[in-house]
């Protein structure tokens, strides 16, 4: 499965909750998640989409931190099976 199909099914998961699913691109700060998902109800997370078995290099695992450090939640995405739980932790064990 490649990594634009895990990313497409994200998109139509959080849009079918009512959600936004906007891809993150952040001139001159590289290394930031692919997408930023905002739930109902004022709920946020960033998502960092990966091939099945793929690993965030080294600058991205900083900004997963510096992000962190902020107070956001940020999750590493490779299987379409972990959407459900994720959306579930950004809306605060309820996604639906």
């Amino acid at each position: 499965m490649k990594e634009k199909a895990i990313e497409q099914k994200l998109t139509k998961e959080v849009k079918a909750i009512n959600g936004l699913c906007l891809k993150l691109t952040c001139p001159g700060f590289v290394g930031m998640p692919d997408r930023l998902v905002l739930l109902p109800k004022g709920k946020i997370g960033f998502v960092e989409v990966k091939r099945p078995g793929k690993k965030p290099r080294p600058l991205q695992l900083s900004r997963h931190k510096l992000l962190r450090g902020l107070g956001f939640q940020v999750f590493v995405l490779d299987d379409n099976s972990q959407i459900t739980e994720i959306l579930g932790a950004i809306a605060g064990g309820d996604a639906r």
